[in-house]
């Protein structure tokens, strides 16, 4: 497998041709990561999680709504997770690297879990804290931080360099997925259950978590790796490792151009009072939000199509290139099923880009590597929207919402094309 950043030849080491899928095959999910037992293990506990997750999601801006009256209070709950979890996303990744990637996610994955049992206990004695919510969020994204670099670098230690790809399209499908079905459910279960019962329904499923990861296999650091310590100079030797590889590099980038200039969410109340408004205000928001995750749901269930893509430079770069079409049609369109049919485009090309962003960092990023190349990634997907959320918001108060929208799908485009043509790595970049 080609892991050089700087590659220019275009042959490969010759590999076993499997037999091509035949008929509707061609295009359905490629489950063939799943034939593997520990992968699978790991990809079935998301499943539940997924949902999980977005219920407590939904429940603390709830909660801390109800409590303060106030959306700018919501708004200082979401910054106040954003620092630990960058802080602990990058010291996490060092620590993948430098012990068990297993017995990190069964101690991080156990935090999460006790972080949503203190939640259900806060808000089931009606404590009514908005400093205790914000200190139990900052809890619940430290450990979170701490959890994903581990959990996406194992992916290459549990399933076949060809099948990475194929094993990055189940993970972010399930992801998505939770996404659409996560905010109904809690939307359903609130005035049955109550809000209390959300953090408790994610605290049981992350019981399921912990014991699908307690069943993998041990993940310490390869033979030939030497010891080292999760301090301050690893994390500096990964971002010389990432400035040193270009693909690497680029590859954030790429997806730092897509969402910080391309990522409007922060408009869409407004669209939705204004340009939507005869449609309804509510379900034009509605559609608005859930477009762009169940695009990539559809995405990834018919990633057959490009799972086995060999250029995986070219799919970053077209992906990104065609989200900016996307989400400039969106921002001209004056018909709320049209800008719907454009975001769910749009969300299919996030699809694409995060499963070939993913691959590249794990074969393109040695073992004793990944974990901190996966700790730059989480501060990158976490970081990049709320940017943009700043500059489309401001964009949208100068020169109104669709113009700031339709202008930042434009700016994705030119600045991803200048890019691939000024850098040849990420163009170069096959497996």
């Amino acid at each position: 497998m080609d892991t050089s950043e700087s590659s220019t030849e275009e042959e490969t080491t010759p590999r076993e041709e499997k037999p091509a899928r035949r008929g509707w095959r061609r295009f359905a999910m490629d489950t063939r990561p799943l034939r593997h037992p520990a992968y699978r293990r790991l990809w079935s506990s998301t499943i539940v999680t997924a949902v999980g997750s977005q219920l407590t999601a939904v429940a603390v801006p709830k909660q801390i709504y109800d409590i303060t009256g106030s959306s700018a209070w919501v708004g200082y709950a979401s910054l106040a997770g954003l620092l630990p979890l960058m802080v602990f996303a990058l010291w996490g990744g060092a620590i993948a690297d430098s012990m068990d990637r297993r017995k990190l996610l069964l101690l991080t994955n156990s935090g999460i879990a006790v972080t949503s049992l203190l939640f259900w206990v806060q808000a089931v004695t009606g404590l009514e804290s908005v400093a205790v919510l914000m200190v139990l969020l900052a809890m619940q994204q430290a450990f979170w931080g701490l959890n994903a670099p581990a959990r996406n670098a194992s992916i290459a230690r549990l399933v076949p360099a060809e099948e990475l790809t194929a094993a990055n399209a189940l993970g972010s499908t399930v992801m998505q997925t939770g996404q659409v079905v996560g905010p109904l459910l809690a939307g359903a279960l609130i005035p049955v259950v109550g809000l209390p019962e959300l953090y408790l329904i994610d605290a049981v499923a992350l019981c399921v978590t912990v014991w699908a990861v307690y069943k993998l296999p041990s993940l310490p650091p390869l033979a030939t790796q030497t010891k080292r310590r999760a301090g301050v100079r690893e994390i500096a030797a990964g971002f010389r490792y990432i400035a040193l590889h270009k693909v690497l590099l680029l590859s954030f980038l790429a997806d730092i151009i897509a969402m910080v200039l391309g990522m409007p969410r922060a408009l869409f109340p407004q669209l939705a009072s204004e340009t939507y408004a005869p449609y309804g205000e509510g379900l034009a928001l509605g559609l608005l939000f859930a477009a762009i995750p169940i695009g990539a749901v559809l995405g990834g269930l018919f990633s057959g199509t490009f799972s086995r893509a060999r250029r995986h430079g070219w799919m970053v770069i077209g992906a990104v290139v065609a989200w900016g079409a996307a989400i400039t049609g969106f921002g001209l369109s004056d018909s709320l099923w049209l800008a719907v049919a454009f975001l769910a485009l749009a969300g299919v090309a996030d699809m694409v880009s995060m499963v070939f962003r993913g691959a590249i960092l794990l074969s393109a990023a040695t073992d004793e590597m990944r974990g901190r190349m996966q700790g730059v990634f989480t501060v990158v997907v976490a970081g990049g929207p709320r940017l943009a959320d700043v500059l489309h918001g401001t964009a949208g108060s100068a020169f109104g919402p669709r113009a700031a929208v339709a202008g930042g799908g434009l700016l994705v485009v030119a600045v991803m094309l200048g890019l691939a043509a000024a850098v040849p790595a990420l163009r170069r970049y096959r497996v």
